[in-house]
């Protein structure tokens, strides 16, 4: 099993299979992304070749991290030819801060 871990917690849990690695961030499929520990943002961005994003703060502990998960709900259908024909649609990749291992 692959986590993202922040200081000892479990944000997200899948197998190594399961995830999909895009410009080097590992994305993990939503049903695996413990979602009490990310807060919608309002920051917005559009990925020139993968489309709009989300991005979430994620909470550690009383704090909040801003923008420190993003996920693209709908990416463009030619972003799919860049990740194999894999569907990363809601997947949730996380900064530096989460560790993923």
């Amino acid at each position: 099993m692959t986590q993202a871990l922040l200081n000892g917690v479990v944000i997200a849990d899948a197998p190594q299979d399961d995830l999909i690695k895009i410009e080097g961030n590992w994305y993990f499929p939503p049903s695996s992304v413990n979602s009490e520990f990310l807060v919608d943002s309002k920051t917005p961005y559009t990925c020139p070749w993968k489309g709009e994003c989300q991005y979430f703060s994620v909470k550690d502990g009383d704090a909040l991290l801003q923008d420190r998960a993003w996920s693209y709900p709908h990416p463009y259908e030619t972003a799919f030819a860049r990740t194999d024909g894999k569907d990363f649609s809601n997947y949730v990749a996380f900064w530096k801060e989460v560790k993923v291992g």
